[in-house]
């Protein structure tokens, strides 16, 4: 399902955890996938019916790096990565044919070996920072309808529910139900 987040705790970031952003290249391609499927992990051992381990592999994070942003973030310069995001100027499946005032994060994830408390809002926090920069005023994600706690997460981050999408198409064999929500963002 292409949903995004492997919940990361909402405490403040510890003093003095600073992460560095970078794009993802073909180099990353193996360390993407494990993020996935650490993430995909968490949430079945967690009782969360939605990422599967295995599901989307180098192919996948490959064509998202030829048609837009993958985004790391590493524990300072030369640390561990901490967790990834993709930025998409365009999501015709969840959202339909849109002017260009938005753009949109997916599989926003954590590694939880090393991704000090927080990390997850960080990381949404900076996409956001770089869609503003780009001129476009909203920041949408989408979430599978069923995930009551990732909508409140998202909620909590200032994010409205805006609509719905029941039959979105998320290229993994079936439709799925998904929760549209959307943040104005300030310049």
């Amino acid at each position: 399902m292409d949903t995004h987040i492997a919940f990361d705790q909402q405490r403040e970031p510890v003093s003095g955890d600073r992460l560095a952003f970078r794009r993802a290249d073909r180099d990353d391609l193996a360390e993407l996938v494990r993020l996935r499927d650490d993430a995909a992990q968490w949430q079945i051992a967690h009782g969360i019916d939605q990422w599967k381990p295995g599901q989307l592999g180098e192919d996948h994070f490959r064509a998202c790096l030829e048609a837009g942003e993958v985004w790391l973030a590493a524990l300072g310069p030369d640390g561990p990565i901490a967790g990834a995001w993709e930025l998409w100027w365009d999501d015709v499946a969840a959202w339909g044919p849109q002017p260009p005032t938005a753009g949109y994060v997916h599989r926003l994830m954590t590694d939880r070996r090393t991704a000090p408390p927080g990390t997850g809002r960080r990381l949404l926090d900076e996409a956001e920072r770089r869609i503003a920069a780009s001129g476009r005023s909203l920041c949408r994600l989408d979430c599978l309808a069923d995930n009551a706690r990732l909508r409140a997460y998202y909620e909590t981050a200032g994010y409205s529910v805006v609509g719905a999408q029941p039959a979105k198409d998320g290229g993994l064999g079936s439709a799925y139900a998904v929760t549209l929500l959307e943040k104005v963002l300030s310049r």
